[in-house]
Parts: C-alpha cells; sequence; structure tokens
C-alpha cells in the first residue's frame, strides 16, 4: 500500500504530494513556485535542503522561502531530523494546509464520489452518493453533482466559498481545454458544454477530464508514479480506459483526446460497443460485455431485469465453482486483455503498466496466462520488460486524482502569480 491511501492507513511512500522531481526533471515555473513544489511534495524541507534540490544559493532560498511565508503559503515548523543538542534546532518549512481547498469529485454509474483536500493534498472529507444508473440530460447530471459537492462541503465543515477549484472526472472521451464532453456513457447527448453548466451554478472554476486520466493523476501525485518519469494505467470497469504519463506529465494526445484505448479495434465487425461502433476492445472485457454474455452463459432469463452486479458476481462465483461456460467468457475477456496490453507496449514502450479498476477484483483479468500471453504478442528482443501491477482502487482514489489538476492550477495562482483567466 502506498500514500494514495484515503482510509488513513499507514503508507510506504514518503509525506507530500506532487510528483518527485530533481532539478534536471523541473518544469519551467518561476522559481518560486518550485521551491513551493519541492515543500509540499516531501511534506517538509529545510531551506539547505531546498538549495541542495533546486541548485540555487542559501540567499535566494531565505529571500523566497521568506516571501512564500510571508504570504501565508508556508511556515516554519521544527524538524523531523534528530536535532544535535548544538545550536538553533533544526527548523524546517511546511505548507500551510488551510490557505486553500479543492474538491474532486469521480462519475459512474453506479455511484458518484468526492474527495475534500486542503492545499497541501491532505484528504479532509469524503462523500459517496447514489448515481442515476442511466444516461442523463446535463441538467440531470449536475443536480446530481451538486448534490454530492454540497454533501463534501458539510462532512469537511466548511461552506462553498473555502472551496477554490473543482476536479471532475468522468467516463468517455472529454476536451480538457475546452469542458466539451464530447461523447459520454453518462449523458444521452454528444458534444454536451458541462463547463459552462457548472459556472452557472458555481462561481469557481471546473477542471473536466476523463475519469482515467483523474485516476491516472492520482498514481503520478499520490501514489507509485509520483518519482516515474513514465508509466501507463489501463483501467476495466463499465468500460475501458487508458492513461499515460510522458517525462512526468500526462499526455492526453494533440487535441486533449487521445489514449482512447477501450476504443481501439481488435475485431473488425465484432461485438457491438457503447459508443456505437463495434470490434472495441471495451465490447469484450468490460462489465457490460461480460453482462451481456453472463445472462446466456448461466441461462438466466433475459426478460426478467437483473441487477448488473450480481450477475457479474454470481458469474464470477459459477467461474470459480468450475462452470464451463462461465470460465470461458472470463478466459475470452483476458485474452483480449493480453491483446490490448500488448498494444499499449509496443506503442508506448512503459516501464510500469497499473491495471486498476472494480473488474481488478476478477482474478481471472490478471492470470498468469492473461501477462504470458501478453508477452507472446509483443516484440520483445531487446526491450525491457514491462512491469505489471494491479491497483484495484475505489472510486475515492480515482476522486482524489480529479483533486490534482485543481490543486496544480491554483498554485499557478497563488504562488506562480498567473491570472485567475488562466485557470
Amino acid at each position: 500500500m502506498n500514500n494514495i491511501d484515503v482510509d488513513g492507513k499507514k503508507t510506504d511512500q514518503p509525506t507530500g504530494c506532487g510528483p518527485l522531481l530533481s532539478r534536471s526533471q523541473a518544469s519551467d515555473a518561476p522559481l518560486r513556485q518550485q521551491i513551493f513544489q519541492h515543500v509540499r511534495a516531501n511534506g517538509h524541507a529545510a531551506r539547505s535542503d531546498i538549495t541542495r534540490a533546486l541548485d540555487i544559493s542559501a540567499g535566494s532560498a531565505t529571500t523566497l522561502t521568506a516571501d512564500l511565508i510571508a504570504c501565508g503559503l508556508l511556515r516554519e515548523v521544527d524538524s523531523p531530523m534528530r536535532d544535535t543538542g548544538r545550536g538553533r534546532p533544526p527548523v524546517a518549512l511546511e505548507v500551510v494546509s488551510e490557505a486553500a481547498y479543492v474538491i474532486g469529485v469521480k462519475l459512474s454509474f453506479r455511484q458518484h464520489s468526492a474527495v475534500l483536500s486542503d492545499f497541501a493534498g491532505n484528504v479532509v472529507a469524503t462523500a459517496v452518493l447514489p448515481a442515476s444508473g442511466k444516461r442523463g440530460t446535463v441538467a440531470q447530471l449536475m443536480n446530481e453533482v451538486s448534490g454530492l459537492i454540497d454533501m463534501v462541503i458539510r462532512a469537511a465543515g466548511k461552506v462553498e466559498s473555502d472551496i477554490k477549484a473543482v476536479g471532475i472526472g468522468l467516463p468517455g472521451i472529454v476536451d480538457f481545454a475546452s469542458g466539451m464532453v464530447r461523447w459520454s456513457s453518462l449523458l444521452q447527448d454528444p458534444n454536451e458544454d458541462l463547463r459552462t453548466s457548472f459556472a452557472q451554478r458555481y462561481d469557481m472554476p471546473l477542471f473536466l477530464d476523463n475519469d482515467t486520466n483523474m485516476l491516472t493523476l492520482a498514481e503520478l501525485w499520490f501514489g507509485v508514479g509520483r518519482d516515474m518519469t513514465d508509466f501507463a494505467i489501463v483501467t476495466i470497469e463499465n468500460g475501458v480506459g487508458m492513461g499515460l504519463v510522458v517525462n512526468n506529465r500526462l499526455y492526453r494526445g494533440t487535441h486533449g483526446m487521445g489514449l482512447e484505448l477501450g476504443h481501439t479495434k481488435v475485431q473488425l465487425d465484432g461485438a457491438l460497443c457503447r459508443c456505437g461502433q463495434r470490434g472495441c476492445l471495451e465490447a469484450y472485457i468490460a462489465d457490460y460485455a461480460l453482462t451481456r454474455e453472463a445472462a446466456t452463459a448461466l441461462d438466466q432469463d433475459i426478460a426478467t431485469p437483473r441487477d448488473p452486479e450480481a450477475l457479474l458476481d454470481l458469474l464470477f462465483r459459477q467461474a470459480n465453482a468450475g462452470h464451463s461456460a462461465a470460465q470461458t467468457i472470463f478466459r475470452r475477456a483476458g485474452r483480449y486483455l493480453s491483446a490490448g496490453l500488448s498494444n499499449v507496449i509496443q506503442l508506448f514502450d512503459p516501464p510500469l503498466i497499473i491495471l486498476s479498476g472494480e473488474r481488478m477484483q476478477n482474478d481471472y483479468l490478471y492470470a498468469k496466462d492473461v501477462f504470458e500471453e501478453m508477452h507472446q504478442l509483443t516484440l520483445s528482443d531487446g526491450r525491457q520488460p514491462c512491469q505489471i501491477e494491479i491497483h484495484p482502487w475505489d472510486d475515492l482514489v480515482w476522486a482524489r486524482g480529479a483533486t490534482a489538476p485543481a490543486l496544480s492550477a491554483l498554485t499557478d495562482v497563488l504562488v506562480g502569480g498567473l491570472e485567475v483567466q488562466k485557470l
């Protein structure tokens, strides 16, 4: 377990949040902002640590940290380093966590989840609300979002004016720059302007993205990806998603809508996908794909509605009990997953792929055979092997990832001095 956990469990990762970068990997942000980000990423840092890590003079570190303290963004605390007993006790700096608050939201068919975090990235409160379970209008979705935001604000003992930014992740094809949802399984119509609808209700900036991108940011800001320059995430739930970090930054594609692994084609004229096309990867391994075949394999009356979650649980239990038709469904899904993962390795050559999502509770999807076939389908001569890790995070971790773009943009404004319009 690492420090991505939102349940307060002991973690192995360093305290703090955000990418852990060396000076050679640092962004082109102003030095003042780099100092702040270094302190936040490490949880605390002495001025001498800052000078070494950022390769700056002691005078610059003293001047700029004094400025950040005066602005109420950093404060001095007792250093966690052992006191030698001689001279002044060591002093470190930490982020003033109460300087600002943000909310991250994960939207899905079954439930909506929210995390309220402080400026240091600490989780202050969480909230979960049941979802409608069907496609709706933007107005209907915004009503659900508003109820969730109000709930998490009350849980934190805050008021709406305390919240400075909100991040929302939802399944589908999302234009991050414009806030347009080109297509989502949660909405009836394509090309919906969710950002404008949000602005009509809330006086705070919204950062909208595909939910898998938000989970990728959770790993980059709070998980195993903090000190990695490159890694990929593949999620398997009611759809199939992919996130990619290149040079310690989330990669979205030229127009902000790339990495749609679930809608890459694995079979011409194949199974029907929710997007309306045929042969997409997710039409073979996502929840609805397994449910579609489960009814037939388990001899369920298709005229009698049944909870998809219960049907999938029954399918998994039957497979474990030796039901041959149920095992065949998972075995085929595993083979298609092998092909999808092989394509990711072939195209991007990541050192690590993290598999996540609710379906990862089904060990058929990460059985030894799946990864053996993945390697067989990949041109491996001279290639460093790609590591595979299973992180079956719940929706609150996805929601925590949605706080990352809000924290990043808020840092640009409060620390970097950028205009609010740049958010």
